[in-house]
């Protein structure tokens, strides 16, 4: 049998080093040069890693955050990611475990792969759980076609502010049961499929405002406040029965007996409330180890790798310092601690090299069902907005970058003049529709939009009659003032198919079904 495919070692063949290697996940980057590939390929051999998780390059990855490289685009980075994988596969011992980070499908690390709806986005879907379900078994199976066995995804934290820079848009929403019941869906359907899933970031990343590749987030809340939010969902997912658990670089003192320490490497946390209080038995996974919120206090080599380990980590994601990391670990660990943890991802490739290989979904029919589903209609009527129709108005929307579908399809039905927001010809128009389009999804700055067209937005919306159309996060709407609205409608997403059904709606011919997913101010 080519040796690729060869899934048939047993565990009794691994030494207590290999072992050790087994629980290593060091970082793969698509777009790396031949050099950097040939001293991956170099760290497999010798380390006898057990996974690899897959990011675009390592411009765009965590390391870019205050670098600032460029990231560089690869129109091929789906086949380039194939035979990379094959590749690695081929200097493996022992099969390695492919994971990577595929929220909202593949299109999150590769370029021209089936994308899918925010998490946010699919937090306003309405007691329609089955979409949910097709979401994770659609991007299940285009990991599959890729040669991925694992999906570090979904979020399961509760997004409880609006400033958080680094979950928001990623998680379902603010409330417990929908984050529980969609996350559930979610890894139902990822399930479905023999790909694995991981619950993050636990214990629960959603309430602060501190981007943890950056630094180390506090939250200071009672465990009675953790238990009864927070944590809620991941019990849930627990008792569901999922793969495993990524624990977050979060400090949270009333759960780690009033210590301010990271929970990626606190034992009260993990071996504590998850593994003790939580019954979790699965396997437990470390956010990335490179991360500044636990990176920058460790220069130690190996000794980050060593406290996350002995902490309860099972598999060491993104971890920098491989080599270091596996001698620690054997210089301090017993042989029983190791053999518990090398079970549980032995455990994990058992079930993952079961699966049957798939081909790349097309995800057209199902966004179209997902915008349909989601579309909130949060302020004003549908009467109101069809009176609107009825007379003249312009278009105005913010953005020459992105194509509007949406104004072309409603053409299709009513002529109007368009303009960018930038115009300042329009003191005689009186009917404004207006399309907002952020340019970027994350608050820092705004979600993008500079100081001038906040005015601007919020110029017209008091003296003008506008009907605005949002396509990005809704958490835009806490930096306008849309008291004078005649209406807002939230589609989420930019996706040509959103903008056509946000016409569709426009133009009468179907009801928003959705209903917003978090807290506006003034809504």
């Amino acid at each position: 049998m080519n040796k690729v495919l060869d899934y048939s070692h047993t565990k009794e063949e691994l030494s207590l080093r290999e072992k050790v290697g087994q629980l290593f996940m060091p970082a793969a980057f698509i777009n790396d040069s031949e050099e950097e590939i040939l001293q991956l390929e170099k760290l497999i051999r010798e380390q006898g890693v057990g996974g690899l998780c897959f990011f675009h390059s390592r411009a765009s990855a965590a390391t870019n955050y205050e670098g600032k490289k460029k990231v560089i685009y690869n129109e091929n980075s789906f086949e380039t990611l194939k035979s990379l994988i094959k590749r690695y596969q081929a200097v493996a011992k022992y099969p390695l475990l492919i994971a990577i980070d595929a929220e909202w499908g593949l299109a999150m690390r590769i370029e021209n792969t089936p994308q899918y709806p925010y998490a946010i986005t699919l937090g306003a879907i309405q007691n329609d759980n089955d979409l949910i379900f097709e979401v994770g078994r659609n991007i299940a199976r285009d990991c599959k076609a890729a040669g991925i066995h694992w999906n570090l995804a979904p979020v399961a934290d509760i997004n409880n502010n609006p400033n958080n820079p680094v979950i928001g848009y990623r998680s379902f929403g603010e409330d417990r049961e929908t984050v529980a019941e969609k996350a559930i869906a979610f890894v139902k359907g990822t399930q479905s499929e023999g790909v694995l899933t991981s619950i993050k970031h636990f214990p629960g990343h959603g309430d602060t405002a501190t981007d943890s590749h950056l630094g180390l987030p506090l939250i200071d809340k009672s465990k009675k406040e953790l238990i009864e939010n927070e944590l809620y969902p991941f019990k849930k997912l627990i008792d569901e029965g999922v793969d495993s658990v990524m624990v977050g670089h979060l400090s949270v003192p009333a759960l780690a007996n009033g210590v301010k320490i990271s929970s990626s490497i606190s034992k009260d946390i993990i071996k504590g409330i998850l593994r003790k209080e939580m019954g979790f038995e699965g396997a437990i996974i470390s956010d990335a180890l490179n991360m500044h919120a636990v990176s920058k206090d460790y220069p130690e080599k190996g000794k980050l790798e060593w406290l996350a380990f002995d902490a309860g980590n099972d598999v060491l994601c993104f971890a920098e310092h491989t080599g270091e990391g596996v001698e620690s670990i054997l210089k301090n660990a017993s042989q029983a601690q190791i053999e518990e943890s090398f079970e549980r991802v032995w455990r994990l490739k058992e079930k993952a090299f079961k699966v049957q290989s798939s081909r790349l979904q097309s995800s057209l029919a199902l966004n179209r069902n997902l915008a349909e589903e989601s579309m909130t209609l949060n302020k004003g009527t549908k009467e109101g907005i069809s009176e609107f129709l009825s007379n003249d108005f312009v278009g105005i929307k913010n953005s020459h970058r992105i194509e509007n579908h949406f104004f072309n399809k409603i053409k299709e039905y009513k002529k109007f003049n368009n303009y960018i927001l930038e115009d300042n010809s329009l003191k005689s128009e009186e009917n404004i529709l207006l399309a907002l389009f952020p340019p970027q999804v994350k608050p820092t700055n705004n979600f993008g939009f500079s100081d001038v067209e906040i005015a601007q937005i919020n110029a017209l919306l008091k003296t003008k009659n506008v009907v605005l159309h949002l396509f990005g996060n809704p958490y835009v709407l806490n930096h306008i003032d849309i008291s004078n609205a005649k209406a807002v409608v939230i589609a989420y997403q930019n996706f040509e198919v959103f903008q056509e059904v946000a016409a569709e709606h426009f133009l009468g011919n179907l009801e928003a079904k959705g209903k917003l997913p978090v807290t506006i101010q003034g809504i």
